[in-house]
């Protein structure tokens, strides 16, 4: 089998490794470099499970190629929040409003969701429902997800709600 030599950037660390030109960039996130918030589902690209941010924009990671990456800046769910530990305001939307069940679908959702707001930091709920249709999840109905990119948004801005004023 031939193998490639590839480097890429994942959460902001630069790696080089070789490849073989049929592993998938889920496969050497997962395997070689132990991000395993990235969740393999259907591994047709359909699920939405797998999604990473690759050059900012949302990639099904089941349907990349690692060699597709060479150059590459990925970010995964482990990526998101401070060195301090402090959450990314779409995980603590999402922590805050329960905007996930059984959690397996929450890492694809969360990427996306954090590049429609990178581009749009006030997204209309069309929006954020075409977001969401790429992504399936079997538990929630959507609803409370829904919720956790409204609650993103606010903290994004730095408004605040009737009831913090209050406290």
């Amino acid at each position: 089998m031939s193998t490639h030599t590839i480097t890429l950037t994942v959460n902001g660390r630069e790696h080089t490794e070789e490849v073989e030109a049929r592993l998938t960039l889920a496969d050497l996130l997962r395997e070689r470099l132990d991000l395993t918030a990235t969740h393999l589902g259907c591994e047709h690209g359909v699920c939405g499970a797998c999604t990473v941010l690759l050059d900012g924009k949302p990639a099904r990671s089941c349907l990349t190629l690692a060699v597709q990456a060479e150059g590459a800046k990925i970010r995964t769910l482990e990526g998101l929040a401070d060195p301090e530990g402090e959450l990314h305001p779409v995980q603590q939307g999402f922590w805050e409003k329960h905007g996930m069940q059984c959690g397996f679908c929450t890492p694809g959702i969360v990427m996306s969701v954090v590049e429609l707001l990178e581009r749009d930091p006030d997204p209309s709920d069309d929006e954020i429902a075409a977001t969401l249709g790429g992504h399936l999840c079997r538990c929630t109905g959507y609803v409370k997800i829904r919720e956790a990119v409204r609650e993103a948004v606010r903290l994004r801005s730095g408004s605040h709600s009737p009831q913090e004023i209050r406290r």
